[in-house]
Parts: structure tokens; C-alpha cells; sequence
């Protein structure tokens, strides 16, 4: 038998990069932390931390928290089902996009009493690989899936517009939007996972040979206020802008084009039971903000 504080110290470890930030997460000291984390080892007969800046947790680590974040899951479902042992409320770890979480996740989220949520922000593009590295126990993602031992819902898709303020349209694009001006255009990039103004470039058939460059900015309402202020253009959810659009604040750079993102939410199998309301919520929340299949082509 793992002895649970134990996992938790290594969890937290690892979710928190440091000894001593583990150690105020669990209210305790850093020396305690480092002895639980040495027992656990010395347990497995293995290296289960490697340290560094920050701390990560090695493979055989990454099993030991999935198998802690399950067990932390199943136990909140059991204390559901019997009222008699208590509710803790649970912290939750997904990976979610940053354009759902400002446009359509929070009430979702906020739907669901009794959770306490760690949210892993994540593009839409790579939120699978904390999926996949034990890192969450869900994620909202662009990849359908789905991965081994998790079950995937498709949700719809997010729209987006490649959008700008006039005064920058006047002033990178006065002859039109072509491969050259873009060449020369800054634009707005959420991480180096994000080609989603590069995808819709070449969507255009104008991606320029040496590509797009721009500024790295990661935040979703920072890409509109950065829109707004003419800093570059950008690739913004339709949900985020619409008003800006309305009253001519901001414009599209090709008018009527536009790039859809399917999402999908992928669910542990372990952790399925316990988070069924959370996704129930994610599925409703998502077919009234999304872009259904059947709304894809207007």
C-alpha cells in the first residue's frame, strides 16, 4: 500500500516545479516534503524526481500521479455516494485552451459545485500531451483522439476571424492583404505551439514563404486589446469581437474568411465516473457556444 501523503508531496512537486511551493500547497516544510519523496523512492527502488529548475517528475513518477490523481477522483465519487464519509472538495486538474476558458468554459465550470479547479492553459494543439503525460486528468483539445485509456466527446468547433484595427489596415495593408504585406505585418502569436495565424494564411493561399512574424502574447483577451491598439493582427474567437467588429473597432483583414478549430474533450477512463457532471456541463456549455457540424460551411 502507497502511502497517500507520500503521492501527494510527489504531485505536488511536480505540478508546482519546487520543493518549497509543494510544501506551502501542502502546509508543511520543505524538509518534510523532500523526506516523504525519498521514503516513496526508496519504496519503489527508483528515481522518482528529477531535480532541477524546475522539478519534474520522471516516468516512473508520472505513473505514481496518475494512479494518486485517480484514486483522489474515485474517492470523491465514493464520498458522493456516501454522504457519511465527507466531501472534500477536490482539486481538479485539466488542460483547457485559452480561447474557451474566454468565451465559453467558466460557466461550465461554475456549474459544478464541489470542485476546486487547477487549470493547465494549454493551445488547443498540444493540451493532449499533459493528457497524455498523466499531467490532467482531462483536456479540452484540437486532437479527436482518442488517447490510450481516455474517452473523447467532440464539442464543436471554435470560430475565429483574422482581424485588425483600421488605422493598422491602413497602414500594412493599404494595397491589400498579399503574401509580401503579411511578410511584413506583425501579427499576434499565443506560443510557440500556435499556427493558427499560419494556418489561416495558407487557408488564403498568401502564406509567405519565410512564414509570419509577430508578437508572442499569451493571453486571449490580450490578443483583442492588442487588436484593438494596433499592435498586429490577429486570429480572435468570433465571441470575443463580435461587438468590436459591429461598431468598426476592429476589421477583418479578409472579410467573410474565417478558420474553424474542432475541440474535443478527452476524459481519463479512471477518472470518467467521478467527473460525469463536469462533463455533462462541458457538453451542454459547448452546444450553445460551439460551431456545430452542420453550421461549419455558413
Amino acid at each position: 500500500m502507497l502511502d497517500p501523503a507520500q503521492l501527494a508531496a510527489l504531485a505536488a512537486v511536480h505540478h508546482r516545479g519546487a520543493f518549497d511551493l509543494a510544501a506551502a500547497d501542502l502546509a508543511v516544510t520543505p524538509s518534510a516534503i523532500s523526506q516523504r519523496i525519498r521514503a516513496l523512492e526508496e519504496r519503489v527502488g527508483t528515481l522518482l524526481i528529477r531535480r532541477g529548475q524546475p522539478c519534474i517528475a520522471t516516468p516512473a513518477g508520472q505513473k505514481l500521479i496518475r494512479h494518486f490523481e485517480a484514486i483522489r477522483l474515485m474517492e470523491r465519487q465514493l464520498s458522493a455516494d456516501l454522504p457519511g464519509l465527507g466531501d472534500r472538495a477536490l482539486p481538479l486538474r485539466i488542460a483547457v485552451n485559452a480561447d474557451s476558458l474566454a468565451t465559453w468554459l467558466l460557466p461550465a465550470l461554475a456549474a459544478v459545485p464541489g470542485l476546486l479547479f487547477d487549470l493547465v492553459i494549454a493551445d488547443q494543439d498540444v493540451a493532449h500531451e499533459h493528457l497524455r503525460q498523466g499531467e490532467v486528468s482531462a483536456a479540452i483539445t484540437s486532437d479527436p483522439g482518442p488517447l490510450q485509456g481516455c474517452d473523447s466527446t467532440p464539442l464543436g468547433a471554435l470560430r475565429y476571424r483574422a482581424t485588425a484595427s483600421p488605422a493598422f489596415l491602413a497602414r500594412h495593408f493599404s494595397a491589400g492583404v498579399s503574401r509580401d504585406s503579411l511578410s511584413r505585418a506583425p501579427c499576434l502569436i499565443f506560443s510557440e505551439a500556435d499556427r493558427l495565424q499560419h494556418l489561416w494564411a495558407s487557408q488564403q493561399g498568401l502564406l509567405p514563404p519565410s512564414g509570419l512574424r509577430g508578437h508572442r502574447l499569451a493571453s486571449a483577451e490580450g490578443f483583442v486589446a492588442a487588436c484593438l491598439l494596433g499592435m498586429g493582427w490577429g486570429m480572435n474567437p468570433e465571441g470575443l469581437i463580435r461587438e468590436a467588429l459591429a461598431r468598426g473597432r476592429l476589421c477583418e483583414l479578409i472579410p467573410g474568411s474565417y478558420t474553424d478549430i474542432a475541440l474535443y474533450w478527452q476524459v481519463t477512463r479512471l477518472a470518467a465516473p467521478a467527473l460525469k457532471p463536469l462533463s455533462r456541463e462541458i457538453r451542454r456549455a459547448a452546444a450553445t457556444a460551439l460551431i456545430t457540424p452542420s453550421e461549419a460551411d455558413t
